[in-house]
């Protein structure tokens, strides 16, 4: 994915939906939107799902007379790519510092804690590759 390819916070919501359902109709994304924010448009989905489609975010199957659009894109290397760029821009490459943040924003359940242990573990083990 290209920098220019990053998707916008509208397709992701859309990727996540697809990400999620699997390949889906407009019809099917704009639905599933429209219960998490009432008001959002067909059409503006549509709009987005053809912006996303020449984007190569996704792929449209054309074959039935309704589309069924699928990622293009993995989920887990979108969120690489876009925690890289977050991660240069706002704390000139410093883990430490957006982990350290991210724990002081929102407060991690010990669950969470217990899985960012042992990544940290694993990672340590591994001589910092994971």
């Amino acid at each position: 994915m290209t920098k220019q390819h990053r998707p916008t916070d509208g397709e992701l919501e859309i990727l996540r939906v697809l990400w999620r359902e699997g390949p889906s109709t407009v019809r099917d994304v704009h639905s599933i939107l429209s219960k998490a924010k009432p008001g959002t448009g067909y059409t503006t989905v549509l709009k987005l799902m053809q912006i996303m489609a020449d984007k190569d975010l996704v792929s449209r199957d054309e074959k039935n007379k309704a589309h069924v659009y699928s990622p293009r894109i993995r989920e887990d290397q979108t969120q690489k790519q876009m925690v890289g760029d977050l991660l240069d821009r706002v704390f000139g490459g410093s883990a430490a510092r957006m982990v350290m943040q991210a724990l002081a924003t929102k407060k991690a359940n010990p669950q969470e804690l217990a899985e960012i242990r042992h990544i940290l573990d694993e990672f340590e083990q591994n001589g910092g590759a994971r």
